[in-house]
């Protein structure tokens, strides 16, 4: 590998001279334009041509603008660019050291080896190596390369130091309003089948991982080459709405085991069995029947009982009113019965005085 910068890298009083070289590189298609017309085949090249004059400019009589704040565009030269104040310009310097879990992904970009450029910087290369593994913790660093300065973040690969480049704060964006913003409510049964289906993917072989698109295209290539027919590619699984979660989670659970060897029929009975299990369902005779059901027969068993109490409880309520009626009717009778009486033996006596 070339390296691409040297400088030093500088924490303190300390200073690591040190090379840089590209921790990846891009293996994605590419395809070139070319002219279809009577199967011509040329390269379609793009020229750069001045919107004014409407002419193509050679590379030695272009230079750099800077379009301002009111719309004009102002040229500035090297000498210009040179003239500003770049104390990263062949150091990287280490601002802080913080917890490498502190570090959101989303702000790394490329990546890149730091090498020792001399044999004397050996001995700091490796004390600061290690005292970021023994810390975990990684460096925040600000570094300038292709004239642009950049943060950058020193962590540990290995028995490596790398730099990896890093966004500044205010490049990356808020993700306010794009998660689901009505409640979504998730089931302990459904987090235990995603869980399970975690779990079935088995360990990553890295070492397998390849570019299947970019294997296709290759073989497509080649077979034009060859004048032959290409291979008919492997059907790509085709999306569609999840209905039911449950059972989407359950057959890809299955669908992962049996990738791996299991026995797919026996996994899917198992996760039928926890998810019946899981939902409230019950055994009943022999059968799994739904706890619904189950529930409805206790609901109505509970409503005919409540009715026939309320029944009772009204018959017996009009039997306590009819005993009371007839005492009552005997009471008024008997009332009527002595004072007829007692006007009887009124008139006798009333009689006999006079007689006398």
């Amino acid at each position: 590998m070339r390296s691409i910068w040297k400088g030093s890298l500088s924490f303190g009083l300390v200073s690591i001279p040190v090379q840089l070289y590209g921790a990846t590189e891009n293996h994605s298609v590419s395809f070139h334009q070319i002219h279809l017309a009577n199967d011509c085949g040329g390269r379609i090249r793009y020229r750069k041509v001045c919107e004014i004059e409407e002419v193509e400019v050679p590379p030695e009589e272009i230079g750099k603008g800077f379009k301002a704040d009111d719309g004009t565009t102002v040229p500035l030269t090297d000498e210009d660019l040179s003239s500003l104040p770049l104390p990263t310009a062949k150091t990287i310097e280490i601002l802080s050291f913080v917890p490498a879990s502190e570090i959101d992904p989303i702000q790394l970009d490329r990546a890149y080896y730091l090498a020792t450029d001399h044999a004397s910087a050996a001995k700091p290369y490796v004390l600061l190596r290690s005292a970021l593994t023994r810390t975990g913790k990684a460096a925040v660093a600000k570094f300038a390369l292709r004239g642009r300065e950049s943060l950058g973040l020193l962590r540990v690969v290995d028995d490596t130091l790398v730099l990896h480049s890093m966004l500044w704060p205010d490049e990356v964006r808020s993700a306010g309003g794009l998660a689901p913003a009505e409640s979504v409510t998730v089931r302990d049964a459904e987090l235990d089948l995603a869980e399970t289906l975690m779990d079935s993917l088995g360990d990553l072989e890295w070492e397998d991982l390849h570019d299947e698109y970019r294997e296709a295209v290759e073989e497509l290539v080649t077979a034009k080459q060859e004048g032959r027919t290409p291979e008919e590619p492997a059907a790509a699984p085709t999306g569609g709405k999840v209905i039911d979660l449950m059972a989407a989670l359950e057959s890809s659970v299955a669908a992962a085991r049996e990738a791996r060897g299991g026995d797919r029929e026996a996994t899917v009975t198992e996760l039928s069995a926890g998810r019946r299990k899981a939902t409230g369902e019950e055994a009943e005779g022999g059968e799994r029947k739904p706890a619904k059901k189950a529930a409805s027969s206790k609901k109505t068993a509970s409503t005919k009982k409540s009715a026939s109490a309320k029944k009772t409880a009204e018959g017996g309520g009009r039997t306590a009113k009819k005993t009371a009626a007839k005492k009552t009717a005997a009471k008024k009778t008997g009332a009527k019965k002595t004072t007829a009486k007692k006007t009887t033996a009124a008139k006798k006596t009333a009689s006999r005085k006079r007689a006398s």
